[in-house]
């Protein structure tokens, strides 16, 4: 396995293996019967643009898993999004990924990377602790999936560069 930044000829493939991932009904929010074509435009948008877009390939160049940052409504924060498909999952390609999303933020403006996971992914859970991600929130039964359950996520940020006090305003405190 290996990975290589995304080029707009992979959009397709990221979302070929997006829609797998979806079809589980079990790791992403992303559900099945999401428009394809759509998806597809709006990744070869964000590859044309220069967002951050990575996919990993088995030995044969086959696209399994991808990773994307693209921009929070925060300023300085990134969100990370990451899918593989299942025959592949547990051989480090999601190790390979993260350590190439997080050189890449080692050189960026951002601050701060964030991310939501559902509370009983513990694989993915635990890959990103090793990453220095903490939990800093739970959306409780904030999804309502397409059957009308709710899901709860666990939000989970990494500071990117050490936080700063707040600076004080004239004529605050005593």
């Amino acid at each position: 396995m290996h990975v290589r930044r995304a080029t707009v000829a992979d959009a397709e493939a990221v979302v070929g293996v997006l829609a797998t991932v979806a079809e589980e009904n079990r790791w992403i929010g992303t559900e099945p019967g999401f428009d394809v074509g759509q998806r597809t435009a709006r990744i070869r948008a964000s590859i044309e643009a220069g967002k951050a877009c990575w996919v990993l390939e088995d030995k044969d160049g086959a696209v399994i898993g991808n990773l994307e940052l693209l921009p929070a409504h925060a300023r300085g924060v990134l969100s990370l999004g990451m899918a593989i498909v299942a025959p592949a999952r547990g051989r480090g390609g999601g190790r390979l990924l993260m350590g190439t999303a997080m050189r890449h933020l080692a050189t960026s403006d951002a601050h701060k990377v964030e991310l939501e996971v559902w509370p009983d992914n513990g694989p993915a859970i635990s890959l990103y602790v090793a990453y220095g991600f903490e939990v800093e929130g739970l959306r409780r039964c904030h999804y309502r999936r397409k059957d009308g359950t709710l899901r709860s996520s666990l939000i989970m940020a990494r500071l990117l560069t050490p936080a700063k006090a707040p600076q004080s305003r004239p004529g605050a405190g005593t």
